[in-house]
């Protein structure tokens, strides 16, 4: 094995060589990767399928409101909150809506919501934030 004042470089090539056979590095390596429904843009369009309750984990308990959003860019389906109270009233079904990540830690889930990684911000190109507090009124599509 080499050692010495300019050894690095050829340390550094085994190092990665033997990796790449070690069963557990290719299993750390396969988990490594996480799937970005959006693929990388910070906000997206899609219809709403449905609207769905999703229940809080321990030590929470409650039926947070939720809408299953299938994206226009790739056909992709995700669950995406509605934020606030009162904002799932002004989401239906085929509305057309804008979803954008909802903050957790690496793109993950946020707070006691299983597997919801974002959440509704417009609604039919109307700020869901507008309607909910009344400054505008849903267009029809």
């Amino acid at each position: 094995m080499a050692s010495g004042e300019f050894a690095a470089g050829s340390l550094e090539k085994k190092r990665k060589k033997w990796n790449k056979k070690d069963p557990r590095q290719k299993k750390k390596k396969k988990q490594a990767k996480k799937k970005d429904l959006l693929k990388g843009s910070p906000q997206g369009r899609g219809i709403v399928l449905e609207k769905r309750g999703v229940t809080a984990r321990q030590p929470n308990s409650g039926i947070r409101k939720c809408v299953r959003v299938q994206l226009i860019k790739n056909g992709k389906q995700l669950t995406a909150l509605a934020p606030k109270d009162g904002a799932i009233k002004f989401i239906e079904e085929h509305d057309e809506v804008m979803v954008e990540g909802l903050g957790g830690r690496k793109h993950g889930a946020k707070g006691d919501l299983w597997g919801v990684k974002y959440k509704v911000i417009k609604v039919n190109n109307q700020s869901l934030e507008m309607l909910r507090t009344g400054r505008k009124e849903k267009s029809k599509r």
